[in-house]
């Protein structure tokens, strides 16, 4: 689920679609020919966003990684997490490529 500061990420997560990104022009193929969910709803398009097995895909931008990840572990709901559960908290709504 997503709220609060999350929401905000979630937005910055859109504008970064309109970067050059092979992900992205392949579902914006899917789009265009109707496409909504491929290999089996392992990636889907919803609302503006793409998932890959329900979580988020976040474009290759660091500094939009590294706010996803500082969220999750010097945000104001969780405190200072461990690195794992920081980890594992990240990878419960987002996924993406190293």
């Amino acid at each position: 689920m997503i709220e609060g500061l999350e929401v905000e990420i979630l937005e910055k997560i859109k504008i970064a679609r309109n970067k050059n990104d092979k992900v992205v022009k392949v579902v914006e193929e899917m789009k265009k020919v109707g496409v909504k969910v491929l290999q089996e709803e392992e990636w889907q398009i919803e609302e503006d966003l793409v998932l890959k097995e329900e979580k988020m895909y976040v474009l290759k931008d660091k500094k939009l990684r590294a706010e996803i990840i500082w969220l999750h572990h010097n945000g104001p709901v969780v405190g200072h997490e461990s690195r794992w559960k920081t980890v594992e908290l990240v990878m419960r709504n987002y996924w993406w490529l190293k």
